[in-house]
């Protein structure tokens, strides 16, 4: 019969955070995000709101960068392509739906972490990585996939012009403190993004 941890003096093994709890955990994560902002967050205000304690976090967690940035991604929707036959049908999909830049929940998730992309080296790092990239690979590829079916000129930079419709929509948000509505991503398609892409 072998012995139990208590009889080698081994500590026992602690379970790891999963599952419904974990997710919990992880909702707490995203409510003190959106009320006090990255930089005032704490493990201490995370483990208190989701009753749990703080050594409970550590075990799954080794830093707040890595907490919060599981978080953002478990709140996310499944990424599905769109697939409407065109360019525009796709970006609408996209952009206006449940998670989309007129998501208004997303937006406030997004306005919380801002300052932390310029001053916490290790969150920014893993939130344009695991957050910030999925998000920027599923546009290019509705590009990538209008420019094979001829719908948009062959000599485009992708990566460029897939930025260029989040890049405003947020531009008028934070900055001139329009949130966008499904009527603005329209304008800005129809007047910006498609003439430039368009072939003539």
């Amino acid at each position: 019969m072998s012995p139990t941890p208590s009889q080698t003096g081994e500590a026992p093994a602690r379970p790891r955070v999963e599952g419904e709890r974990e997710q919990e955990i992880l909702d707490a994560t995203l409510d003190t995000l959106a009320e006090v902002g990255y930089d005032r967050l704490t493990m201490d205000a995370v483990a208190t709101r989701a009753k749990a304690s703080k050594a409970t976090l550590y075990r799954r967690w080794n830093s707040k960068a890595q907490l919060v940035i599981d978080a953002l991604i478990s709140q996310k929707e499944p990424m599905n392509l769109p697939d409407t036959g065109t360019l525009r049908g796709d970006l609408v999909e996209a952009f206006c739906g449940l998670g989309g830049l007129t998501d208004q929940h997303q937006l406030a998730i997004l306005g919380s972490v801002i300052t932390a992309i310029g001053r916490d080296e290790e969150f920014a790092e893993a939130f344009r990585r695991d957050f910030i990239g999925p998000k920027k690979a599923l546009s290019t590829e509705m590009f990538r996939r209008a420019q094979a079916r001829g719908e948009i000129k062959d000599d485009l930079d992708l990566d460029l012009i897939a930025a260029a419709l989040p890049g405003i929509a947020l531009h008028r948000t934070f900055l001139l403190g329009e949130p966008p509505t499904p009527e603005l991503i329209a304008k800005i398609l129809d007047q910006l993004i498609l003439p430039a892409v368009i072939r003539g």
